[in-house]
């Protein structure tokens, strides 16, 4: 079977029941993860998570299938987590579907491959398997998901609550329900009991972490301001922020700009910016950054800061002791490539 995120959510209740294989694909790493926890919730007994990698599974095709049949120490249930990149789990995932008995789920996040990969060509014909292919998602469908996640959880977003939720976490959906949750608890709302939320509780359960936000830093980076760039590096290690997190909010920038780009073409930067704030797929309050940015970030320069954040992000994943020095390094970079280019334009 095949998703994406437009049908994921019906394809994953019966997916749930029926599979014992998913592979969660596509850039989306946010939409990604959401996913994954979304399966996970809705398997009927998911128990103890076993969690391999890609590199695991290289070095021991069959580990995967053992892993799958085997029971948990005190015979409780489980399911597998693999993280791979592109198509190294190959030979893996083969052996054990092949293999005798039955399975535990497996889950495979493999963000860095596509729908078009062996591995998932070799689960999209299976009845018990389900290939999930995410890409970014627009503003404008981060928001309305942002709208569905305070309704299943009993908070009525007035206004441009929504907006503002997603504007501010930058349209990552797994910050998106941290924030929807916070405020259920805030207002002591459920499904059964909802509550309407307005500015002033967002406000009330956003001001302890206000100084936490990542815009601020990606801002820094992709306009080249190196003065409050140094300003928000010396914040991240202070606040001890996640050197992945803070990468992939700069990843999701990196996305919306080449989503605009394509639209954009040839066309006037300045009008182009306006239409789609007035349209509604840009924050207001990022109207200014955001043409900055993609005045400098268009063509083949985006895409070399697309590939060079990805090869950041394995980077950080393989070298997570030296992840902040590695991501200090890699953002200061991207930084003078900034600042050069609008040194250029001038």
């Amino acid at each position: 079977m095949k998703a994406t995120q437009k049908n994921f959510a019906r394809a994953a209740r019966d997916a749930a029941r029926t599979c014992h294989t998913f592979y969660f694909c596509g850039p989306d790493e946010s939409g990604t993860w959401a996913a994954v926890k979304a399966t996970v919730d809705l398997l009927p007994d998911p128990g103890e998570r076993i969690e391999l990698s890609g590199g695991d599974l290289r070095r021991d095709p069959v580990l995967l299938a053992d892993e799958a049949r085997s029971s948990s120490l005190f015979g409780d249930t489980r399911h597998i987590l693999v993280r791979t990149q592109g198509d190294e789990a190959f030979d893996a995932v083969s052996n054990h579907l092949t293999a005798q008995g039955a399975a535990c789920p497996v889950l495979i996040v493999a963000t860095s491959a596509t729908d078009k990969s062996r591995v998932a060509k070799l689960l999209e014909p299976r009845g018990d398997a389900l290939v999930a292919m995410f890409y970014p998602p627009e503003p404008t469908e981060t928001v309305s998901a942002v709208r569905q996640m305070g309704d299943a959880a009993g908070v009525r977003l007035a206004g441009n609550l929504a907006e503002r939720i997603a504007a501010a976490c930058l349209y990552d959906l797994r910050l998106a329900q941290s924030e929807v949750d916070k405020l259920a608890l805030y207002l002591d709302a459920s499904p059964q009991s909802p509550r309407a939320a307005d500015a002033a509780a967002l406000d009330a359960i956003g001001a302890a972490s206000e100084e936490d936000g990542l815009n601020p830093i990606v801002n820094a980076v992709l306009a080249g301001d190196r003065a409050r760039l140094d300003g928000e590096i010396a914040r991240l290690r202070e606040l001890s922020l996640n050197p992945v997190g803070v990468l992939l909010a700069v990843e999701r920038r990196a996305a919306q700009l080449a989503q605009l780009a394509a639209r954009l073409g040839r066309g006037n930067l300045r009008q182009f910016i306006a239409a789609e704030s007035q349209a509604r797929r840009i924050f207001f309050k990022e109207v200014r950054d955001i043409e900055v940015q993609l005045g400098i970030w268009r063509g083949d320069r985006l895409s070399r800061l697309i590939e060079r954040l990805t090869a950041l992000h394995r980077a950080l994943i393989g070298n997570s002791q030296m992840a902040e020095v590695l991501l200090v390094q890699g953002l200061t970079d991207i930084a003078l490539q900034a600042a050069s280019a609008q040194r250029r334009k001038g």
